[in-house]
């Protein structure tokens, strides 16, 4: 069975796969419960599909909006009703009285807290607003959090742990791009969005630092179509917003939003 499913995943997975398998069968033969860590869109897809391989087992997801990236998952025997279980999550809320607060933004309030030595698992999606920071967590990291967060990219900060009830979220903020390519390579349209060179935007694609649709991407030819979700590690994310039609010259239009 298990090499069945590898089949489906990229082999850097298999050891997030080993895990989420675990959790439905001890759900589904041992009447077990897992609230797992903040997941992101491409492992709640593999647990899902997981899940659904399995008739008594069922899972309900939690990240504070209807649209959360980053959600918690509690998989449990199909017999269990959790709509009343406590997904355990909690709002940071983050302000200070200094003007240049204002100018923080999401990558700044993700360092200052991975930087506590706070596990990414623990830290689910960020909503920067016009005021402050609204930033969901599992709660028993909440109070280590309030207590230790004082400075954001050397602002002096206060905090606040708020219910989920409290969250204020934000809308994503996209920089758009209109771009034209010769193809719809991953290293091209890559390429043009950070602004490397060809050759050096294949050094991140080859060393597994680049994901599509939050899957890991080791070829630079693979196409990339509208809708497509991709990120660079230390370069963001940009979204293929739409593709376009063709110019006499036989380039595609291609409209790209750059995560900001």
């Amino acid at each position: 069975m298990k090499n069945e499913i590898y089949g489906h995943f990229h082999p850097d997975e298999r050891q997030f796969v080993d895990k989420a398998w675990e959790w439905v069968t001890h759900a589904g033969e041992y009447h077990e419960t897992k609230l797992t860590e903040f997941l992101d869109p491409r492992q709640g897809y593999i647990l899902q599909s997981l899940v659904n391989r399995h008739p008594d087992v069922e899972v309900r997801w939690e990240g504070g909006t209807e649209s959360a990236e980053r959600k918690r998952a509690l998989v449990a025997p199909d017999y269990r009703d959790l709509s009343d279980e406590d997904m355990e999550l909690k709002v940071l809320a983050i302000s200070s009285g200094e003007q240049k607060f204002l100018s923080l933004e999401h990558g700044d309030y993700m360092g200052a807290i991975l930087g506590l030595g706070v596990k990414r698992g623990k830290i689910g999606d960020i909503h920067v607003l016009e005021d402050g920071c609204h930033v969901v967590v599992a709660a028993d990291i909440a109070d280590y959090l309030a207590m230790n967060l004082t400075g954001v990219h050397r602002i002096n900060v206060s905090t606040e742990i708020l219910p989920l009830s409290g969250l204020r979220s934000s809308e994503v903020k996209l920089e758009t791009m209109e771009l034209t390519v010769a193809s719809l390579r991953l290293d091209g349209i890559a390429s043009d969005v950070t602004r490397l060179s060809r050759s050096k935007i294949l050094i991140p694609i080859k060393a597994g630092r680049v994901r599509v649709n939050w899957k890991v991407e080791e070829d630079p030819s693979c196409g990339l179509k509208d809708g497509d979700m991709v990120s660079i590690q230390g370069f963001g994310r940009f979204k293929v917003l739409e593709i376009g039609s063709l110019t006499k010259k036989g380039r595609y239009r291609v409209r790209i939003g750059k995560f900001v």
